[in-house]
C-alpha cells in the first residue's frame, strides 16, 4: 500500500477542484494520505524552487499532476532529483504528457492500488550559459531549450557544434534543442520529427531558417551540443520548457547535454506512444 500521494493541481483549470475531490474520495477509502499543493500557490507563476516539495520524498511515493503539459513540465523540473514518479491527469488541450483523461480517472486510480503499472524514464536537458569563462546561467528542462530572437529583432545567427566539431551556422529565428519528449512540442511545430520518448537522442531543429534547406539533426544523447551567439545587434533569449527565460549576449556559449537526472513517469500496460500520437495529433 502506498504511504502517501502528492497532488499538484493547476488551480486555474476549471475542473481542477472536481478532480481533486475525486482523487481524495477514492484514496480516503484506503486510508492513503494525500498531500496537495495549496490553492494559494499559483504553480506556473512561482519562482523556483517550490519549498512545499522539499518534504514530499519522505512522505509520498507518487506525484499526480492535475493540469496540462505546462503544469507537468514545471513539476518535472522540480521533482527531477527526487526519483518520485509522476502521473499526469489531463485538464489541458492536447495533454501529450498526461497518461489519464478525466473521463476514466477512477479506472486508472484502481490500477495504481493493484500495482498494474510500470515505470519509465524521460531524459532531460542540462543547459549552461558561459559568458567568457564564467557560467552565468544553469537549468534543467524536460522538453527543450530554445534560443530565439526577441519580438522586434531581425534575423539572428547561431553557430552550432557537436562535441566541439562545427555542425552548422543557422541564420533565422533561432534553434530548438529538444529531448524525444519535447519532439511533439515546439520542435514539431518548427518542422522537426516526432521521436519515441523511449529513445536516447537529442534533436536540433532550426526555427524559420534563412537557408535553402530546413532539416533537423538527431544526435546521440551522450553528445554535447554547443551554440554560440554570432549576432551582436539583436535581442536573443534562452527559454527552458517555455517557462524559464534568460537574455543572451553576443558571443555567449550555450552548452546543452543530457542531464544527470531524469523524469520518472508512471505508465500503464495499455499505454502506447503511437496510439497516443494518433489520438493527440493525427486525429485532432
Amino acid at each position: 500500500m502506498l504511504k502517501g500521494i502528492g497532488v499538484v493541481p493547476n488551480w486555474q483549470k476549471t475542473r481542477a477542484q472536481e478532480v481533486i475531490h475525486r482523487i481524495e474520495n477514492f484514496f480516503a477509502k484506503y486510508n492513503i494520505p494525500i498531500f496537495i499543493l495549496p490553492e494559494k500557490l499559483p504553480l506556473l507563476k512561482l519562482p523556483s524552487p517550490i519549498e512545499e516539495f522539499k518534504s514530499w520524498p519522505e512522505k509520498v511515493e507518487l506525484v499526480i499532476v492535475v493540469g496540462g503539459d505546462g503544469t507537468f513540465l514545471r513539476v518535472a523540473r522540480e521533482m527531477a532529483f527526487t526519483d518520485l514518479p509522476l502521473l499526469g491527469i489531463n485538464l489541458g488541450h492536447k495533454g501529450f504528457l498526461s497518461e489519464i483523461e478525466v473521463s476514466n480517472l477512477e479506472t486508472f486510480l484502481e490500477k495504481i492500488l493493484t500495482g498494474n503499472y510500470s515505470f519509465g524514464e524521460r531524459i532531460m536537458l542540462q543547459t549552461e550559459v558561459y559568458r567568457g569563462n564564467e557560467s552565468v546561467f544553469s537549468s534543467i528542462s524536460l522538453n527543450d531549450a530554445i534560443i530565439s530572437r526577441g519580438p522586434f529583432s531581425r534575423i539572428i545567427k547561431l553557430d552550432s557544434y557537436i562535441n566541439n566539431d562545427f555542425l552548422e551556422s543557422y541564420p533565422g529565428d533561432g534553434v530548438i534543442i529538444s529531448t524525444p519528449t519535447g519532439s511533439t512540442g515546439y520542435s514539431l511545430s518548427a518542422g522537426g520529427p516526432v521521436v519515441n520518448p523511449a529513445l536516447n537522442v537529442l534533436l536540433i531543429t532550426p526555427i524559420c531558417p534563412h537557408l535553402l534547406y530546413k532539416r533537423s539533426v538527431i544526435v546521440n544523447s551522450d553528445d554535447v551540443i554547443s551554440i554560440i551567439v554570432a549576432t551582436s545587434s539583436a535581442d536573443i533569449y534562452l527559454t527552458m520548457d517555455g517557462q524559464e527565460g534568460f537574455p543572451l549576449h553576443y558571443k555567449d556559449k550555450i552548452i546543452v547535454k543530457k542531464a544527470s537526472c531524469a523524469t520518472k513517469v508512471l505508465t500503464f500496460q495499455k499505454s502506447n506512444f503511437y496510439k497516443l500520437l494518433h489520438d493527440k495529433l493525427l486525429d485532432a
